[in-house]
């Protein structure tokens, strides 16, 4: 019965089609042509996966001329329905019998739901751009307060990019917080975006400068124009209103330190540093920092190599937890090692590792701290204090600020004393005048320079970068022989202006 169905089938019998016909189409009736009545005419196409459909026109004549439409593809089992190819015909034949061209009118058809589709889109584009609108003027209606919120959840926070370098501020922006909510918030916190203008930016800073507070008006400027780039970049604002405003016209361009403690300053110092009232930890911390030209942060994190557990997995383990106080601390953790005479910093302020060799006069140093070690708080099996310099809570590092305080408190006029602070309040003026921490740093650099050793090698004792591009790329040998013989020629130094005669 099918083999005779398909013989009819390919003699293009004029009778109708029917489906079980169709499934009877083989491979070998690729190609065929099959007159399916009523000017149906079917094309029979085998696939590349050997499955068989046929594809089926409609010829027809309109204004005396032969036209030929095509109705759709009979498949098995997915393709057109042969009752629905014949509706589509009969469509068609309606169509012409009023005059109207089926070619044309499926043209317009399809002109017609393409006109429709584009009106649909342009009307979700439109009420999406209606919608961002309005989003962008609500948050044009945020305060500076929210805005900054916003700045600081975004930017403010530390993070890591995808090459490992730190962005965002160690402190997740606390201290921007600090001042913001002392100087800036009270003025201005309460201002809607869009009506946030320069004149009252510039009224903050002109206040802290009318009060002296040079650098505070000149870090508020900064802040103020970083949060605002921020809004600018998210079209929160149409303008940064502090954009022309330079440091040189508010708190004046930033002066780098250039104090540096002459050689005689040395010896007066090691003749004051007894009689200041000072914690013998502070005083050793002064000496170390020239011995050893580290950064306060760094000298505060120190801490003895002997409390750390041997097993590789316990190390890290309790290196990870003492980087934690660290961070809370605003320090950075060192490991030093008496034994080996080396001070190791994994991480530091220019994102690489540091290796201090430590000469006698710094190891005299640590000597000393070694000795006023105590048992760690808390502790029922005697452990001693991780920390070189213990806070009063001893599981944690001292504060970073404190050593600083220290020795400002002694280099003031009496009438300027801080309440229930040093009493020995010009115990360590020298005449050169005040001094800092970071100047006994640039003090060892200078000293080592004296001492006639290269720029190069005194930059890898200060675990500075190199600027150069080409040489930061190429040069990867820190030097550590000769780094070693500048911190030994640099105790030299120091033991021989501090030694009494």
């Amino acid at each position: 019965m099918l083999g005779q169905i398909s013989t009819s089938l390919r003699s293009q019998a004029r009778a109708p089609v029917t489906v079980l016909g169709l499934k009877g189409l083989k491979q070998a009736d690729d190609g065929r042509t099959i007159s399916m009545g009523e000017s149906m005419i079917g094309k029979v196409r085998v696939g590349k996966d050997g499955t068989v459909s046929l594809h089926v026109t409609w010829r027809y004549r309109f204004k005396g001329k032969s036209r030929e439409i095509r109705l759709g593809t009979w498949r098995d089992g997915n393709g057109t329905s042969l009752k629905a190819l014949r509706e589509e015909r009969d469509a068609f034949a309606t169509l012409l019998k009023t005059g109207i061209d089926p070619i044309e009118h499926k043209a317009n058809e399809r002109l017609r739901l393409e006109a429709e589709k584009a009106e649909r889109e342009r009307a979700v584009h439109a009420a999406a751009e209606a919608a961002e609108q309005a989003e962008l003027e609500r948050q044009r209606r945020l305060t500076v307060e929210q805005l900054f919120a916003r700045w600081r959840q975004t930017e403010l926070q530390p993070r890591q990019r995808s090459d490992g370098r730190r962005m965002g501020r160690k402190d997740g922006g606390q201290y921007v917080y600090e001042q913001f909510t002392r100087h800036v918030f009270p003025f201005v916190g309460t201002t809607k975006l869009e009506d946030l203008r320069k004149a009252d930016l510039l009224t903050i800073l002109d206040a802290q400068v009318s009060a002296g507070k040079l650098r505070t008006a000149n870090v508020l400027l900064a802040d103020m124009k970083q949060m605002l780039d921020f809004a600018l970049e998210r079209e929160l604002i149409p303008a940064n209103p502090l954009a022309t405003v330079k440091k040189s016209k508010i708190g004046g361009a930033n002066v780098e330190r250039e104090r540096v403690l002459s050689e005689e300053e040395l010896k007066h110092l090691s003749g004051q540093v007894p009689s200041a009232g000072m914690h013998v930890r502070s005083e050793s911390a002064l000496w170390l920092t020239l011995a050893t030209a580290v950064r306060v942060g760094e000298l505060m994190g120190a801490v003895w190599s002997d409390t750390l557990p041997i097993h590789p997995r316990h190390r890290a383990v309790r290196l990870e937890e003492l980087s934690n106080y660290a961070t809370a601390s605003g320090v950075k953790l060192g490991i030093v090692d008496l034994e080996s005479r080396q001070w190791y910093l994994p991480d530091t302020k220019n994102q690489r590792d540091h290796r201090i060799h430590l000469s006698d006069f710094a190891l005299m140093q640590l000597v000393t701290l070694q000795k006023l070690r105590e048992p760690l708080r808390d502790a029922t099996d005697g452990s001693l204090s991780p920390w070189v310099f213990p806070a009063t809570d001893n599981r944690r590092p001292v504060c970073v600020k404190s050593f600083g305080k220290q020795l400002a408190d002694r280099q003031r006029p009496p009438e300027a004393r801080l309440k229930n602070r040093s009493k020995a309040t010009t115990s360590l003026s020298l005449p050169g005048g005040k001094w800092t921490p970071h100047d006994l740093r640039r003090t060892a650099a200078t000293l080592m320079a004296r001492l006639g050793f290269g720029t190069d090698v005194i930059n890898e004792c200060l675990n500075h970068v190199l600027q150069d591009r080409m040489a930061k790329v190429y040069i990867r040998d820190r030097r550590e022989a000769d780094q070693a013989k500048a911190f030994d020629a640099l105790g030299a130094k120091l033991e021989n202006l501090t030694s009494t005669k």
